[in-house]
């Protein structure tokens, strides 16, 4: 096992003891969590829950690491590609394997260090954020769209956000906006699945990889508040969102101390 993490050691003494003991949940297993997945496993991590309620498609092959063809007509569940892919390359990993939507699945993800949503929609991010501010827990966000422009080449955007308790949250940074999620609300349904491709998604997930080592070892003693990098596809650069700066430091508004731990109901 030293041999093996030899070349990861400049992490810490103690980071590769960090990193299996870990529980870390991928909420998402398609395009950008399947890629979450291969590079947790690659760097150690051997505490999983994976959740994706679909099977895969042929569609889906263009982007999702692990897949093969042989899966496509049996339609493998993607938590279970995903799974399979953990196993070939760390076989002492336990891996919950959750073909659901993540929201029947609380009392699994509140025992996890960090959770990954690795899925489309600002109210997904939004509902999975809330859930991870009340418990604590940080929060890695990764998504990407194109956007098409009439007479200009299509534009390949993208982001990595870290949500990390009492800092900034994408409300906060504007990456969610009462606008943005009414005019989700009024295309669901209509909107269809958002473009994706492969190397934007390994972009992406390598650098959200990337910041999850440093949360768990501390290797760069650095990472301490959250983070919002865009990602713009068409110039091959993800850098520091430009709002960023200009965000307060105080202690986030839209999650109070008071929303911490488990619900209170009080009888009216």
């Amino acid at each position: 096992m030293a041999d093996q993490y030899a070349r990861q050691s400049f992490l810490g003494p103690r980071a590769q003891e960090r990193i299996q003991t870990a529980r870390v949940a991928i909420i998402g297993l398609g395009g950008g969590g399947s890629h979450v997945a291969q590079q947790l496993a690659h760097i150690g991590f051997q505490q999983y829950v994976l959740l994706d309620p679909q099977g895969i498609e042929d569609t889906n092959l263009n982007r999702t690491v692990g897949a093969i063809w042989a899966d496509v007509q049996p339609g493998t569940l993607k938590v279970e590609i995903a799974k399979r892919h953990i196993l070939s390359i760390t076989p002492t990993s336990v891996v919950e394997a959750l073909p659901d939507e993540w929201q029947n699945h609380l009392n699994e993800l509140k025992r996890c260090d960090l959770i990954f949503g690795c899925i489309d929609g600002f109210m997904n991010r939004r509902d999975i954020e809330g859930f991870a501010r009340r418990y604590l827990i940080p929060y890695i966000d990764i998504g990407m769209d194109v956007h098409l422009v009439s007479g200009e080449p299509p534009r390949m955007a993208g982001q990595v956000f870290v949500s990390m308790p009492a800092h900034p949250c994408m409300y906060c940074v504007g990456l969610l906006t009462e606008a943005n999620l009414a005019m989700e609300a009024t295309l669901y349904g209509e909107a269809g699945e958002s473009p994706q491709v492969v190397w934007s998604n390994g972009v992406l997930a390598s650098t959200a990889v990337g910041l999850t080592v440093d949360l768990i070892t501390d290797w760069s003693v650095s990472l301490r508040e959250t983070v919002f990098l865009s990602f713009d596809g068409n110039k091959g650069t993800l850098n520091p969102d430009v709002r960023f700066p200009y965000v307060s430091k105080a202690p986030c508004p839209h999650y109070p101390i008071s929303s911490i731990g488990e619900p209170r109901f009080i009888s009216l």
